[in-house]
């Protein structure tokens, strides 16, 4: 066995040992709080906590791409507060809540495409592109909406089940997250598109020397962040029949503590789409059961600083 297949196969050991952790780190903390808490394990609080879990879930799978491929996508919140305001300003003026949702859609794509821009052909740090258009996105979004909520947006049953409906007593946006998970899932690991962002992020110049058009890989990773970050935002548009300027703020550091959580590796190449599903259920719990308890949210952010830093530290030791 050559040296590049043995260090290949302990990578993929390493991972599927996060993977594991974290899978028996949210069975910890599921027990820990159901023994505190008679509340925490309830029926209704545990859909209540895979509601709130979907939107930070839909954000979570597209940062998944973008990590993988070595890169960092802090405009999701930005991108969910410009897209959801955006909607409600249509259907608020008259536009079928239906056209409208599928309009922002397509905006989700240009604002992801405007952060792959600036990385493929502007040549910036991921980092920076994206620092600059979550800025740009956040001041546009102000703007636009005079810092003032739009609300008053009508029964519409499809804008108002995205987010309120249930199906076979499960909450609508969990089935929308499953569906993703599942999409995620199927690309990531049977497609020819799911091993170049794999590629890309393990070692980008002998990706481009197999023929693999890193460029292309990059802008498209982005775009699905932009489109599950917008789709997110439609959930939370639904869910509080109103639209927040603010809204999103700090969503984007949460969906790269699940995306870490979940053992994808911040230096892109590896990880799978189920580990997010852990860590993104994982911050899901300990909010909840926080919350519960009572705790203030100032202690919670500590809480998932210091998971967040463990995460960090077991990657940068594998």
């Amino acid at each position: 066995m050559s040296a590049e297949t043995k260090n290949e196969n302990r990578l993929k050991t390493g991972s599927a040992l996060q993977s594991l952790g974290s899978l028996i780190a949210l069975v910890g903390l599921v027990v820990v709080f159901s023994i505190i808490s008679t509340d925490f394990r309830s029926f209704n609080n545990i859909l209540a906590l895979l509601k709130q879990a979907s939107v930070n879930g839909l954000i979570a799978f597209g940062m998944t791409g973008v990590i993988l491929t070595g890169g960092i996508d802090l405009s999701v919140g930005s991108t969910l507060a410009l897209t959801s305001m955006l909607c409600a300003a249509m259907v608020h003026g008259g536009v079928p809540p239906v056209v409208a949702m599928l309009a922002v859609l397509v905006l989700g794509v240009v604002f992801g495409a405007a952060s792959g821009a600036l990385i493929t052909k502007g040549r910036l740090q991921p980092f920076i592109a994206t620092l600059i258009t979550m800025t740009v996105f956040r001041g546009l979004t102000m703007i636009f909406s005079g810092g003032m909520p739009i609300s008053n947006l009508g029964n519409d049953p499809f804008l108002t089940g995205i987010g309120k409906g249930t199906l076979l007593f499960i909450p609508v946006p969990v089935w929308v997250m499953l569906a993703m998970f599942a999409l995620f899932f199927f690309v990531l690991n049977k497609t020819t598109f799911g091993r170049r962002v794999y590629a890309t992020g393990s070692n980008e110049k002998a990706a481009k020397l197999a023929g693999v058009n890193v460029n292309r890989t990059k802008l498209l990773v982005y775009i699905v962040s932009g489109v599950t970050a917008t789709l997110a935002g439609l959930i939370l548009l639904s869910r509080l029949s109103s639209a927040q300027p603010t809204i999103g703020t700090g969503y984007e550091m949460d969906a790269i503590a699940a995306v870490v959580l979940g053992g994808t590796s911040m230096s892109g190449g590896r990880g799978k789409i189920y580990g997010t599903l852990v860590g993104v259920i994982i911050i899901a719990v300990l909010n909840n059961g926080l919350n519960i308890m009572n705790v203030s949210s100032y202690y919670q952010d500590v809480v998932k600083g210091l998971v967040i830093l463990l995460a960090v530290l077991s990657d940068r030791k594998r």
